[in-house]
């Protein structure tokens, strides 16, 4: 069983989540958080019996803020950061990916995401695909699922319980409504994605845990309505991306998004509660980074 801490990012319920598994070898987190929802993190462990220096191990799903910001700090406890082999540079020098972020987020780095430090080398831990952690009395396989981003990684506890912590593989679902597939740049891989997507389907899991947001037990449905999102947001950019700048798309996409979810039932705070957890205008800059690499390797 996994104990969903809900980070309250930004002050909002049911945005980012962090788990927590209890094993024989004491409390493992799965997904840290940016660095601005530590408060939240440790009073989730406080309620669940735990401190920031009771975790020993952190299992990342990929290095993008919200799911690993908060990271340092664990290590800085004492916590191991288990992360796939291209996101270990990342961590261990972390100006880079701070640097990435800023062109992205601008001023609002601070607000959204806070500090982010460099980890020891010796404290960040590159898992290769199908490697196997031992907790105590449970093991974690690492399934590389590429296609949000070339480092992701979906965590499947093993056991009768058939659980996977998606990260954003398995997409975004809020409050009960629609689910979306975030695609910010630079790494968006639609093939690589539908390819990770058969890899979930093929370990036949019960629940899936998402970091946006929580547990998910009809698989398929969730799955099947995934691939139809990527393909519908896909279509949709790939022709508007050659008349019109990222500028003039971006609002146009923000009113095809939310017109996609008001159509869904969502009222303005849920709606608004998706565009936190998953801004539109990323998915613009990520899908259109993505179909101008698939022209350019078409033409070639």
């Amino acid at each position: 069983m996994a104990h969903l801490i809900d980070l309250h990012f930004q002050g909002h319920r049911g945005t980012i989540a962090a788990f927590l598994v209890e094993t024989a070898a004491g409390p493992v987190l799965v997904e840290s958080g940016p660095a601005t929802t530590l408060p939240a993190l440790e009073k989730g462990l406080g309620t669940l019996g735990f401190s920031l220096e009771d975790v020993r191990h952190v299992l990342l799903t990929h290095i993008h803020f919200d799911h690993a910001g908060a990271a340092w700090r664990l290590a800085e406890a004492g916590a191991t950061i288990h992360v796939h082999p291209f996101g270990v540079d990342h961590l261990v020098d972390s100006g880079v990916l701070w640097k990435s972020a800023k062109r992205i987020f601008g001023d609002s780095m601070d607000r959204l995401w806070g500090e982010m430090r460099p980890i020891p080398a010796d404290q960040v831990h590159a898992c290769e695909d199908g490697a196997t952690l031992e907790m105590g009395d449970r093991v974690f396989t690492a399934l590389h699922t590429p296609g949000h981003a070339k480092h992701h990684i979906a965590w499947q506890l093993g056991g009768d319980e058939r659980v996977i912590f998606t990260g954003d593989v398995a997409g975004v679902v809020l409050n009960g409504g629609p689910v979306q597939p975030p695609c910010p740049p630079p790494d968006i891989d639609l093939e690589a994605w539908r390819q990770s997507i058969a890899r979930l389907r093929a370990c036949e899991p019960k629940t899936l845990y998402l970091t946006h947001f929580g547990a998910v037990t009809e698989v398929e449905p969730l799955l099947a309505a995934l691939e139809k999102s990527l393909e519908d947001w896909c279509q949709w950019m790939e022709k508007r991306v050659g008349d019109k700048s990222a500028s003039e798309l971006i609002p146009l996409f923000e009113t095809y998004v939310r017109d996609g979810l008001r159509e869904a039932g969502l009222g303005e705070a849920a709606m608004a509660d998706y565009e936190l957890a998953n801004p539109a205008f990323m998915s613009v800059n990520g899908l259109a980074r993505y179909l101008s690499k698939k022209k350019k390797k078409a033409n070639t």
